[in-house]
């Protein structure tokens, strides 16, 4: 790839990345919101659609229409800001994982009941959403190969997912580090990932 189409592919992700973190701090404000306000005198201009669907993660959700992204995205939002009060195990499987996460912040509690319900539906209905995962498309890619079973507890949610599919099995473990890493880091966790999916993207 020549150097000029590398920075341009660069400068484009970092704007995905402005774009995804605006989500963050303004969940009201839906992706097709914030694109129609940008103008086109902003990042839009000069940005076809194959480089947006090149970027993937959020851009690719906005590029789509999700219409219910934003509403998924509220209880992402709250969580990474409530980071410091959930705590979340993770076991491995032979076949796949079972995580823990919970708080003893009911509102939190809550949330993380809500966000594992919104997931699920979507992956059963292959609805992928995205921010900045190597493994989600693997698992929604391969939705019909994981089986998955949800606990309600006092405190929080109990899910445990196997797959006879060896490639799905890691993507399971990978993504289980993934979230624990949010859970932990919060926003910080968020940001990591987006400036190493941005930079692997921009080294293609």
């Amino acid at each position: 790839m020549k150097r000029s189409s590398k920075l341009a592919l660069t400068l484009a992700a970092a704007a995905g990345i402005g774009l995804a973190v605006a989500a963050f701090a303004h969940p009201g404000m839906g992706p097709e919101a914030m694109m129609h306000g940008m103008g086109p005198g902003m990042m839009m201009r000069g940005m076809g659609p194959g480089m947006m669907r090149g970027m993937g993660g959020p851009m690719a959700a906005m590029q789509q229409g999700d219409a219910a992204f934003a509403a998924d995205m509220q209880p992402v939002h709250e969580m990474l800001q409530s980071h410091d009060r959930i705590r979340r195990a993770v076991t491995n499987l032979p076949n796949g994982i079972r995580t823990v996460t919970e708080s003893d912040d009911p509102q939190v509690a809550g949330l993380i009941k809500a966000h594992v319900a919104s997931m699920e539906q979507r992956l059963k209905e292959g609805r992928i959403f995205n921010l900045f995962s190597p493994t989600l498309p693997v698992l929604f890619e391969h939705k019909d190969d994981i089986r998955t079973s949800v606990e309600s507890t006092e405190k929080g949610i109990i899910v445990t997912q196997t797959s006879t599919n060896a490639e799905v099995v890691a993507a399971l473990q990978a993504h289980a580090v993934e979230v624990s890493e949010l859970a932990r880091d919060g926003m910080v966790a968020m940001m990591r990932a987006a400036r190493t999916n941005a930079m692997g993207r921009s080294a293609r």
